[in-house]
């Protein structure tokens, strides 16, 4: 290992007044409440797909032309809604990203102004990008654009939520080089299986308009075997982290989420099997996409902790410090 065990760390200046150490309390859950908001707009938007209601406002940024809301002369019916609910739930999203810069700047956390950012910079552009596949008719290559917008989206906040909870500062290793190494080629799997599976979405049934849909010129099924090769390839790596992991005595938070990322990818394997066997029940790739989005979240977790703060946050008042031996 890469770290001298037992070594004291230095405490972060300013840390004992409250500002510029970990974030805790109300101030973490606000951050994980925005990637919690990163990940529903990823469900309902798939929600606006599957029910085939991509153009139930067939124009932006209005809803119809003249109005921003539905509109009773509407002849999309029901699909003006569930289009409609997608859209307004964006600015959810926007309040979640802005009360989480307001957490970073209050706390002085000015080393997560990045990836604060970032989300707030991709919720803009995926606002965009929306309007684009509205004007295009749902062209599947803006809605794969859009949904690996979101798993960007999700992965930085992800990583804004842990980095919150830690130390600011300098970061060092926890397990050895091949093993960060193996977990970082592991999430460039993930990343090809989610670019594939887009692929599979955009060949198959689901193109978001129930009307005239918008495919991929491609075989689902050859695709579906590819996707489903990445996602063996990328099962066999994780095997690979989890054995390295447990070999290496590494810490057991590394550990710990190695084996949550493990399960998240089986049941998310079982789940994909399941819909490509069922015929693709919208219900089943729902579920589908949820998960994809917690699989992302437990890749973002097990890169971040394979590092840690060079500096540590101060012991609590009355709490004595283990001296080392």
């Amino acid at each position: 290992m890469s770290v001298t065990a037992g070594r004291p760390a230095a405490t972060a200046p300013g840390a004992a007044r409250g500002r510029g150490g970990p974030l805790t309390g109300w101030w973490s859950r606000v951050l994980a409440f925005n990637v919690f908001a990163e990940c529903l707009i990823v469900v309902t938007g798939g929600l606006v797909r599957l029910t085939g209601s991509g153009l139930g406002c067939p124009t932006w940024p209005e809803c119809t032309p003249g109005s921003f809301t539905p509109t009773v002369v509407q002849a999309e019916g029901f699909h003006k809604w569930i289009e409609f609910g997608n859209r307004t739930l964006t600015g959810l999203v926007g309040l979640a990203a802005l009360a989480a810069l307001v957490v970073v700047w209050r706390r002085r956390r000015l080393d997560l102004l990045p990836f604060v950012g970032l989300v707030l910079f991709g919720i803009l552009a995926q606002a965009v990008i929306g309007g684009i596949t509205v004007h295009t008719a749902l062209h599947p290559a803006f809605v794969m654009t859009h949904f690996l917008v979101s798993m960007l989206l999700i992965t930085a906040s992800t990583v804004l939520w842990m980095r919150g909870k830690e130390a600011p500062g300098p970061r060092r290793p926890v397990v050895r080089r091949d093993i960060r190494g193996l977990a970082w080629a592991a999430a460039a799997v993930l990343a090809a299986v989610l670019v594939v599976g887009t692929v599979v979405t955009g060949s198959g049934p689901h193109s978001g308009d129930a009307e005239e849909p918008a495919r991929f010129p491609l075989d689902p099924q050859s695709v579906s075997w590819l996707h489903a090769d990445l996602v063996m390839v990328f099962v066999g790596l994780l095997v690979g982290l989890v054995v390295a992991l447990r070999v290496t005595a590494a810490p057991a938070r590394t550990r710990r989420l190695a084996w949550q990322l493990m399960a998240a990818t089986l049941l998310q394997g079982a789940v994909g099997y399941a819909q490509y066997f069922t015929g693709l029940p919208w219900a089943v790739v729902a579920v589908h996409m949820a998960g994809a989005c917690l699989l992302v979240v437990a890749m973002a977790r097990q890169l971040c902790v394979l590092t840690e703060p060079v500096v540590a946050a101060p012991a609590a008042v009355g709490e004595r410090t283990a001296q080392p031996a």
